[in-house]
């Protein structure tokens, strides 16, 4: 008799939690006898307690809260593993019409290029002389926070003097925008194209110009539930691995968005949510750009949990003082992704994989094959200004960004 495994899941109202959500509707849960029950929560927080308290096994969540968990920054804290990432890309900063005609008055262009628009996002602070922007995230444990952190950065803006970070539920940011509490935000779909389409906001610049091909959410599992259920952990990697290779083909995208646009999901029209899907960005004005990845639920590995990722946000952590550096800390950062365990569920099924755990992000400037068979292909993957992250050289990547 095959063995069903019930699974509880949690998620945010967002696009990236589409491989969850595909892979109950789909069947491919089923497929795999999974019960699978999905449970949508308003904020991050409210995830991380109720993973803490094993109301769910596993979650869809933000890239570097595990991390945060088991460096013990955020409580109450699970010891969470991340087996698996749920896609590349997806963000995108949105700023207020009256931000963004000042910025373009300082040269910034609606082809969403990070350099040219930091820096005319720079000169207008400049100019403000001490009256400082506020942009909201949608958590301090945020790829958000920090990618818009590293832009502000690498554009000459110090996040911490030159402006206020707040954060606020991704839902909240367009309101927020509109009404004057805050002038940009960073933050996921489909709640830029919301900002943009229905509050009067514009796009900055996006994920996939500051750090092509770079890590969102993941799947969350509370470690101990991971440790005494490997097989229906197993079982999930595969399911959800079949529902991004579904997302992934372009003649789905329509019944995807309409999917996700049931109220149980996340709730919003279909037309929100099928330009992330198609990398037809609305920007503001009526304007439309096309953004090439914009949003990877497959290809370029997307679902690999790579260690670089997990100590790239370990670096930022430490970069903006969430937690003092040592090899420790530094350990723990790299053992909370497992690609053991994404290797070892998907090994019998023919899938492309990377050989390697970790890779020097933002070295690969093209699509380069990979591996023997070159059936995989990787980047490009790089920071907008140029930088590299060597996961090998940890502690000099850190001590260049803190002088």
């Amino acid at each position: 008799m095959t063995t069903r495994h019930a699974i509880t899941a949690g998620f945010v109202p967002l696009l990236d939690s589409a491989l969850l959500v595909v892979a109950r509707e789909k069947g491919f849960a089923e497929a795999q006898s999974i019960d699978l029950t999905l449970v949508r929560e308003r904020s991050w927080a409210s995830i991380r307690d109720r993973l803490a308290v094993r109301q769910f096994d596993v979650a869809h969540i933000l890239g570097p809260m595990p991390i945060a968990c088991n460096l013990g920054l955020s409580a109450p804290a699970p010891d969470m593993i991340v087996p698996m990432a749920l896609g590349l890309g997806g963000n995108a900063v949105t700023v207020s019409a009256a931000l963004w005609q000042d910025m373009a008055g300082e040269g910034a262009t609606a082809d969403l290029d990070a350099r040219a628009n930091g820096a005319a996002l720079r000169k207008v602070i400049d100019e403000r002389k001490g009256e400082p922007l506020r942009f909201g995230v949608v958590h301090p444990y945020s790829g958000h926070n920090y990618e818009l952190r590293y832009w502000l950065a690498a554009s000459g803006i110090d996040p911490d003097r030159d402006m206020e970070i707040v954060v606020l539920p991704p839902p909240d940011m367009g309101d927020a925008l509109a009404e004057g509490t805050i002038d940009g935000y960073c933050a996921g779909e489909p709640w830029n194209t919301f900002g943009v389409m229905k509050r009067g906001g514009h796009l900055a610049t996006v994920k996939a110009a500051i750090w092509r091909s770079s890590p969102e959410k993941v799947l969350g599992v509370n470690a101990r539930w991971g440790e005494t259920h490997p097989e229906a952990l197993a079982a999930l990697l595969v399911a959800l691995y079949e529902a991004s290779l579904w997302c992934a083909r372009p003649e789905n995208r329509e019944e995807l968005a309409q999917l996700l646009a049931r109220p149980v999901y996340v709730g919003r029209d279909a037309a929100l949510l099928l330009p992330a899907l198609s990398g037809e960005l609305p920007v503001g004005g009526g304007a439309v750009q096309s953004v090439r990845d914009f949003f990877v639920p497959n290809a370029k590995a997307a679902t690999f949990p790579w260690k670089s990722h997990a100590l790239w946000f370990y670096t930022q952590m430490v970069r903006w003082g969430q937690v003092a550096h040592t090899a420790e800390r530094q350990k723990i950062a790299a053992e909370t992704y497992r690609p053991d365990l994404y290797r070892a569920a998907l090994k019998g099924f023919g899938i492309a994989m990377p050989s390697a755990s970790s890779k020097v992000e933002g070295a690969l400037t093209v699509e380069t094959p990979v591996g023997s068979s070159g059936a995989l292909t990787l980047g490009p993957d790089g920071f907008f200004d140029g930088g590299r992250f060597d996961p090998d050289a940890v502690d000099a990547y850190i001590a260049a960004q803190m002088r």
